[in-house]
């Protein structure tokens, strides 16, 4: 596996794999109209460029060494400042915004590393704490980022279309 940064070359394929793992993961959820409009919102290679051009988010991804294309198969993103800010009492927190594998890919380490080198990106930036959101459904993903000390801090909602899941925001201190 290489880890590496993102580059604006990577947009249509980070696009791709962000639509791609979203829907593995939660794509049941929604009506096809809410998934598709969510999907063309977020997802789509010119808002991944303008991510990744911007000042306000970091990506670091994953590409599968042994594929010759060299396929994205998962990724990481922080968001600075996060949109959290109000849930915590850390002065300069920072957001954890993805961290999402293809599902042929989970439980091999991929997610680990990433979320290492995340808390290491915080700390050396000076933040002070990391938030995410979380479905609050997804207990496999809470576990992880409970391993990691990470607390449940709020309940929060997620928009997907019309429809609004509830999330739980999550904190680790630093």
């Amino acid at each position: 596996m290489i880890y590496r940064s993102a580059t604006l070359a990577d947009a249509p394929a980070l696009a791709h794999l962000g639509a791609e793992t979203f829907v593995a993961a939660f794509g049941d959820l929604y009506t096809p109209t809410d998934l598709a409009n969510f999907l063309a919102e977020v997802h789509n290679a010119d808002a991944v460029a303008g991510e990744i051009a911007g000042d306000s988010c970091t990506h670091r991804l994953v590409e599968d060494a042994n594929d010759n294309g060299g396929q994205l198969v998962a990724f990481c993103k922080l968001r600075y400042p996060t949109k959290f800010g109000d849930y915590t009492e850390a002065k300069n927190p920072i957001e954890l915004g993805q961290l999402y594998a293809l599902p042929t890919h989970t439980g091999h380490g991929i997610g680990a590393k990433l979320m290492d080198w995340a808390l290491a990106h915080a700390r050396e930036h000076g933040h002070d704490a990391v938030l995410l959101s979380v479905y609050a459904e997804n207990f496999g993903a809470q576990r992880f980022y409970q391993r990691y000390g990470f607390a449940k801090i709020a309940d929060i909602t997620f928009k997907v279309g019309d429809h609004y899941d509830p999330e739980y925001l999550y904190e680790l201190k630093l």
